[in-house]
């Protein structure tokens, strides 16, 4: 009977619980040089005009914080019960469409198209608007189980603990840095003219449609970080715990869908047909490339389109509160849409207020939008927002113009130039970190 209790009502939640809330990155300090002030945002204001704007920007994140409350507790919840009544009733569908067999055919393949369709809005909702938001704990001062960051596990054969690492620490902290942020051009596409040309480049645009197919798989694969370990910068049992973990993950999500799923429908192919178990094998299958291809096209419109800007190390380095928020903001692009279009994206859609508070819950970030336009249209920055298929035309683009060989050899990654431009900052580098190793050691 345990199976079938009720979970009891949560407490109503005290105003102001989220005051305190804190899971945001911090700014990038330089170790080496901790005096040495970052050039971040010099071409759009001063110095003063950025500690002014990060104080601004702090402010109404801070208000937002005390505003959290019971709405955004029964929104969540409200959300997770319609997510879990979409995937109910697209499994029930895919279970019931072979009794419409000997109605007619039309019926039968409505009903199994229905099934998909429920079945992958479900998912969408799931790893968008439930998994991503409440993974970056945008939902933890609730302390409710049920949303709790720490131990969700979203449905994705990526690990959560391996994806919390590198998209809510590395790319949230270090965004569109080079050589720091992986998720530009996630070691496949060149998407920025900053980054080196290689021979595999010019399968920019083929490489982003099959990416965008299997998109689940490419952040597992991302996650976990062979080319970190490849380069040394990862020890053998931080990456064989990676590799254990995602082979866990992928044989939990294969056998929910691929095996659990059509091995309950075998009993009701005696009644109907055969094939049954199969039709409901791929209905899982669309409906997890159904939600890759949206997960995809809502990701690199938020972060690829023309005029979202990337940085320099050196630069970013020992960066101000306001500088962090101005990278923010001039490293990524809005969708424009309908308020439900914003739900399906998990608010994702606004991904510039996104990456200025990554913790607070996404369906704040229309109501934090009227400020953050306000902010940029006071220091003259550029709001960078349109249309799903503006930005998508503006990432293709990208992607094709970005994979010709470029003519100046020093962003050709295999070429002489380019190979001793890396081998003169690798070595610049050392001998930085040796300088500041013996004045650490050197007596007072």
């Amino acid at each position: 009977m345990k199976l079938f209790r009720r979970r009891p009502k949560p407490a109503p939640i005290e105003p102001l619980s989220a005051s305190d809330h804190n899971r945001a990155p911090v700014p990038l300090v330089s170790v080496e040089d901790p005096n040495r002030p970052s050039t971040i945002g010099l071409e759009y204001m001063t110095y003063e005009q950025l500690e002014e704007f990060g104080q601004e920007l702090d402010e109404v994140r801070q208000r937002i914080l005390d505003d959290l409350g019971q709405e955004d507790a029964d929104y969540i919840r409200r959300v997770i019960k319609v997510q879990r009544a979409f995937e109910v009733l697209g499994r029930v569908v895919l279970f019931g469409f072979p009794f419409l067999l000997p109605v007619s055919t039309a019926a039968w393949v409505s009903a199994l198209a229905a099934g998909v369709v429920f079945l992958g809005l479900a998912k969408i909702i799931e790893n968008m608007e439930i998994g991503h938001n409440v993974m970056h704990g945008q939902y933890d001062w609730m302390n409710d189980p049920l949303v709790d960051g720490k131990r969700y596990e979203w449905d994705n054969v990526a690990p959560a603990q391996e994806w919390k690492h590198g998209h809510n620490y590395i790319h949230h902290t270090y965004t569109n840095i080079h050589g720091m942020d992986r998720d530009i051009g996630y070691n496949m596409f060149r998407i920025d003219d900053d980054q080196p040309w290689y021979p595999s480049h010019r399968f920019n645009l083929p490489l982003a449609f099959i990416l965008m197919l299997v998109f689940e798989w490419g952040v597992m694969y991302h996650g976990i970080e062979l080319d970190e370990y490849l380069a040394g910068r990862m020890d053998k049992k931080e990456f064989e715990g990676r590799k254990k973990r995602a082979y866990a993950k992928i044989r939990r999500q294969l056998t929910k869908d691929y095996l659990l799923y059509p091995a309950l429908s075998l009993p009701l192919a005696p009644f109907t047909a055969w094939w049954v178990p199969l039709a409901v094998l791929g209905a899982n299958v669309v409906a997890n490339v159904i939600r890759n291809i949206w997960t995809f096209l809502v990701i690199f419109c938020g972060h690829f389109p023309a005029d979202v800007e990337t940085f320099q190390e050196e630069d970013a380095k020992n960066e101000t509160r306001g500088q962090w928020y101005l990278r923010q903001i001039l490293g990524s692009a809005n969708i424009s849409g309908t308020p439900l279009f914003h739900v399906m994206t998990g608010n994702l859609s606004h991904q510039i207020e996104h990456h200025l508070f990554p913790d607070i819950p996404a369906r704040r970030y229309r109501e934090v939008s009227v400020d953050v336009k306000r902010l940029v249209e006071k220091y003259g920055l550029r709001y960078n927002t349109g249309r799903l298929s503006k930005q998508l035309a503006s990432v293709a683009r990208k992607l094709h113009q970005l994979s010709h060989k470029p003519d100046d050899p020093y962003k050709v990654g295999n070429s002489p130039e380019s190979k001793a431009l890396r081998r003169a900052k690798r070595e610049a580098e050392a001998a930085a970190r040796e300088a500041s190793e013996q004045k650490q050691h050197v007596p007072a």
